[in-house]
Order: structure tokens, then C-alpha cells, then sequence
């Protein structure tokens, strides 16, 4: 199930015709407040979310939804500004796309965004053993990341795929295009906004990060060594 969160009825019915045509299900609201009714009655695997709501702030509604909910979430919107697609990515969305659009990019988008969803989903369910690194400890099932220190937190699906990758190949340089795989980043920087996401869960000081360094104009390092356990 896909959700529609658009103020213009247009929109909504330009984005589900299209969607429906390659078999998604597809629900369409006008108001941020009908769409965390349904959300919270049926989650979807993805929300496509259009800024300018009348009810309520586009980004908060992006803030609520990645901080509650293990589900997509792609911003479509007018607003073209390099600070706002940083805002919207920082917040936790997966991926931008600016009106005017391709209504067969957008579909190109979410069918990457659903595959990478359903298959994180479907790694995690397989992968049962626990990751320990630095003081922390990773459980892919949860998607949780908690320290010796007391610290807890629960990473996106986005988060876990750049997370995981450098668990299972640690101390070893990787770059952004094997850590972002199939995923359609709206633009050059995406992968550096997704990664200060997951420093933010892993590091002490996210400015000056210890765990997971930048090489510069090559791509990123776990420098510790990571054991798993059952």
C-alpha cells in the first residue's frame, strides 16, 4: 500500500493513476491529518508526501513519520532549494522529487524505494545474529542500536542498508555508489545527508566521528573490527 498525501486533488489522482498502473495499491489524502488517521490504523510500505499541507508542515509530518514508523517516505514538492531537500533527507526521507515531475521517474523512484524497502525487510528477517562494534550493538531484526553507555536508537530502513554494508565488510574503504546500490539519490549529496543520519545513532561526537570516517573523494571506513553473535 502506497499513501498520496497531497493538498492538490490532481495530483493525488495524476500520482495513483500512474501507480495503480504497475499494480500498487494506492490511497490518496488531502490533509496530513487524514493521513496519520490511516497511517496509524494501516501503515504503508511508503508515503509520498507533498510540503505545502494545509493543515500541518510537510517537514514535521516527514519528522513524525521517521521517528514512529519503519516505513518509505518520499517528499514531492514544489520547493527546489538545496536546503530544503537537505532538510527533508536530514529528517529521514528517502529520497526528493521536485514539481514539475516525470510522472514515469516518480514511478521509477518508488519502484527502487519499495525494492530496497522489501528487501532490507526481507535481509533482516534472515539475518538473526546480533552485531557488536566500538560499544555498540546492532540487531538487524529491529533495526535497533543500543551502547554500552545506556544510548538507544532505531535506524530507518536507509539507515540499515548504509549500516549494514559497512558491518559486514568492516575496515575495508567503500564507495557511495556500493553504498547506495540501486537507490536513487535526488542529488549528489544524498548519501553524505543519509550517512550523517546514521553518525548521528553511532557516534559520540557526529562531528568528529571515530566509527565510521570520510575518505575523502573515495567514500566511507568502519574502523573497527565487528563480531556477531547469535
Amino acid at each position: 500500500m502506497i499513501y498520496v498525501i497531497d493538498d492538490e486533488k490532481d495530483i493525488c489522482q495524476l500520482v495513483s493513476q500512474e501507480l495503480e498502473q504497475f499494480g500498487y495499491h494506492v490511497r490518496s489524502f488531502t490533509t496530513g491529518a487524514q493521513a496519520c488517521h490511516a497511517i496509524r490504523t494501516r501503515p504503508p510500505v511508503l508515503c509520498i508526501i507533498d510540503l505545502g499541507l494545509p493543515d500541518m508542515d510537510g517537514m514535521e509530518l516527514v519528522k513524525q513519520l521517521c521517528e514512529l514508523h519503519s516505513i518509505g517516505v518520499m517528499i514531492l514538492s514544489g520547493r527546489n532549494s538545496v536546503p530544503d531537500k537537505v532538510l527533508g533527507l536530514e529528517l529521514g526521507a528517502d529520497d526528493y522529487i521536485v514539481k514539475p515531475f516525470v510522472p514515469r521517474e516518480l514511478v521509477a523512484r518508488v519502484n527502487s524505494l519499495v525494492r530496497r524497502i522489501t528487501n532490507s525487510e526481507t535481509q533482516a528477517k534472515h539475518e538473526t545474529r546480533t552485531a557488536r562494534f566500538a560499544n555498540l550493538s546492532y540487531d538487524p531484526k529491529t533495526l535497533s542500536l543500543s551502547s554500552t553507555d545506556g544510548r538507544q536508537a532505531e535506524l530507518s530502513s536507509a539507515e540499515h542498508d548504509l549500516l549494514i554494508k559497512l558491518l559486514k565488510t568492516p575496515k575495508t574503504i567503500l564507495s557511495r555508489d556500493q553504498l547506495m546500490g540501486d537507490s536513487t539519490g535526488p542529488f549528489d549529496r544524498s548519501i553524505d545527508v543519509r550517512m550523517s543520519r546514521v553518525r548521528k545513532k553511532v557516534e559520540q561526537d557526529p562531528k568528529n566521528p571515530e566509527i565510521i570516517k570520510t575518505i575523502y573523494g573515495v567514500g566511507y571506513i568502519l574502523t573497527t573490527d565487528v563480531s556477531w553473535h547469535n
